[in-house]
């Protein structure tokens, strides 16, 4: 095996396009890299990848499993989530995607996880769950929560 150390690639034309493997890598313009993903499609890296998720209990103490890009969480309420970024958004218009379960089966059918638009670009009120039972709508603390960020960092 070979191994190839530089600092810039240079063309031989004005092609944009390095292939590595049989996948190519093309560079579109500055700051912009999109990558061929299934079949002929394209996927920009800066904008199709999660910028910030995590994982965590939100029972008696909020603990992350496992978070990317999340500085620390906020206990806002009975099922009212927030979190912090390590790294800013540069606007806060970003999507958040949420999801919530319990090991609790008696309230697992009907549980709902509501991500909210961005508010700022240092934090977002991740996620709120509940349940709905015959009685209406419960604002509840979920075990099992996952909120996924996507939008351009600062």
């Amino acid at each position: 095996m070979s191994t190839v150390i530089l600092d810039t690639i240079t063309g031989k034309s004005t092609a944009t396009t390095i292939t590595i493997g049989s996948t190519p890598v093309v560079s579109a313009s500055a700051n912009s890299m999109t990558i061929r993903g299934e079949g002929s499609n394209q996927t920009s890296i800066q904008q199709g990848l999660a910028k910030a998720f995590v994982n965590f209990n939100g029972e008696s103490s909020i603990a992350a499993r496992d978070s990317f890009n999340i500085s620390s969480l906020d206990d806002d309420g009975t099922g009212i989530y927030g979190t912090n970024f390590s790294t800013s958004f540069s606007a806060a218009d970003f999507v958040q995607t949420a999801v919530c379960g319990n090991e609790n089966t008696s309230t697992s059918t009907n549980l709902v996880a509501r991500g909210y638009a961005g508010t700022t670009t240092t934090s977002a009120s991740g996620i709120n769950t509940f349940y709905t039972n015959s009685g209406g709508t419960v604002s509840t603390d979920q075990s099992h929560n996952g909120v996924t960020y996507h939008g351009d960092l600062a």
